[in-house]
């Protein structure tokens, strides 16, 4: 298991030729933090996990490839790599990977790089959320008195169709 793991991180190249045909390896690296770190039912959701993945690919903060970044330690949920997708969603997940790869994002997103649980609670006065969706808060970090969001959103879905 683990020698597959590696192979799969080794296959992590740079930005695709086309966005409409993405690397398998971007596409399975893609789809796995979706997965993982989504509500399963929820399209929103696993979108707005891709756009934040998509914002650190293009940041000079975080690795510049989508196996790069979901595979960095402490990120994402434990074992994103590692543990297996066994249930009906991961098919969704699949498709909702190749949607943000070909160019699709979240709208509420924009230019957020992090989100945690929406039940999560956080004390910093530097987190601007900009929505909650598929059981996650999304948020910018802000200078302090640019935060005009300084609580998780009221939930939505539905934003992103299909």
């Amino acid at each position: 298991m683990a020698m597959a793991c590696l192979a799969l991180l080794a296959g992590c190249g740079g930005p695709s030729s086309s966005s409409f045909n993405p690397p398998s390896e971007d596409i399975e690296c893609m789809a796995r933090a979706m997965y993982f770190e989504s509500v399963r039912s929820s399209r929103d959701g696993m979108i707005a996990v891709g756009s934040v993945v998509m914002n650190r690919v293009d940041s000079d903060a975080y690795p510049n490839t989508v196996c790069g970044v979901v595979s960095q330690r402490n990120q994402f949920a434990p074992g994103v790599m590692t543990k297996r997708m066994e249930s009906r969603a991961a098919p969704l997940a699949r498709a909702a990977a190749q949607s943000v790869l070909a160019g699709e994002r979240h709208p509420d997103v924009a230019g957020a790089m992090f989100f945690h649980a929406a039940t999560y609670r956080a004390s910093f006065n530097n987190m601007h959320y900009v929505v909650t969706t598929g059981g996650n808060a999304f948020y910018e970090r802000r200078r302090p008195e640019n935060v005009t969001a300084p609580r998780p959103l009221p939930a939505t879905e539905g934003i992103t169709g299909r």
